[in-house]
């Protein structure tokens, strides 16, 4: 089959959240597929900065552009800039967000706001400002970063599994409405992967580590890289006809109710 359905020359990618981990990894592989890709961040531009030389360095032609996610007026005065200085937005990527884990009974009604407001809000606002143009271009790629807490519950994580669970039914709403323009937005949702941040827990003899190890059927973590592939497809020609779907990426996870405690 040739490679053609999954090359993304001269597309222009926003990618949310994408100075590291999950996010930079699918940025990364949608870069390497040919577009060129936006890195969004919110933390200081020095961190932003670092991000864009190590896409270059891959050979990945990539821009930096600080904006909170969560701010309507700043999303639109950066999707603005960008479609100015770079070219209009053809695949968009909602990857930031943020975690809390806070027992419900004990969190605060501002936590498990916040959590609502980048997770779920953030989402919305960034695809609206750059939806316009797909709808004008009649084309376009949305990708939420979903979780298989868009399917699940775990104790402490509840503000997060409320809103990747509303992200998941944004994700079918958008689709509906959006479909008849010819722009597919579809979800990821990944299990769970060996980052920098889940580094203390994936350890032999930690509980965790052995928990997850136990529970998925492959038997092991997920490395980031391996997300590459399905944000490529998703971006991409070959996947014109997917829509309104969240594709697990998560090592057989939810497939299975796990294992029994003396197998």
């Amino acid at each position: 089959m040739s490679t053609a359905l999954f090359d993304l020359t001269g597309k222009v990618a926003l990618v949310t959240g994408a100075t590291h981990g999950l996010g930079m990894a699918m940025a990364k592989g949608i870069g390497r597929a040919g577009a060129t890709v936006i890195i969004n961040g919110n933390s200081s531009q020095e961190k932003i900065d670092k991000a864009v030389a190590a896409f270059k360095a891959d050979g990945i032609q990539a821009f930096g552009y600080r904006f909170d996610v969560t701010d309507e007026k700043a999303v639109i005065q950066a999707v603005t800039q960008i479609e100015k200085e770079v070219g209009s937005i053809d695949i968009l990527v909602n990857n930031a967000g943020i975690i809390k884990r806070i027992p419900l009974a004990e969190m605060e009604v501002a936590d498990f706001e916040q959590v609502v407001k980048v997770d779920l809000v953030s989402p919305f606002i960034v695809s609206k400002a750059v939806v316009k143009g797909m709808i004008h271009r009649k084309a376009g790629k949305i990708i939420n970063i979903c979780s298989m807490m868009s399917e699940l519950g775990r104790n402490t994580v509840g503000a997060y599994a409320a809103a990747k669970g509303g992200l998941k039914m944004l994700t079918q709403n958008m689709c509906v409405e959006w479909a008849p323009h010819n722009i597919q937005v579809n979800g990821i949702g990944p299990g769970y992967f060996a980052t920098e941040q889940t580094k203390p827990i994936r350890v032999d003899g930690h509980p965790f580590n052995e928990f997850i190890i136990n529970r998925t059927p492959a038997g092991v973590w997920g490395e980031p890289d391996q997300l590459r592939g399905t944000a490529v497809f998703l971006s991409s020609e070959a996947s014109n006809f997917v829509n309104g779907q969240v594709l697990y990426v998560d090592g057989g996870i939810l497939a299975t109710i796990g294992k029994p405690a003396n197998e």
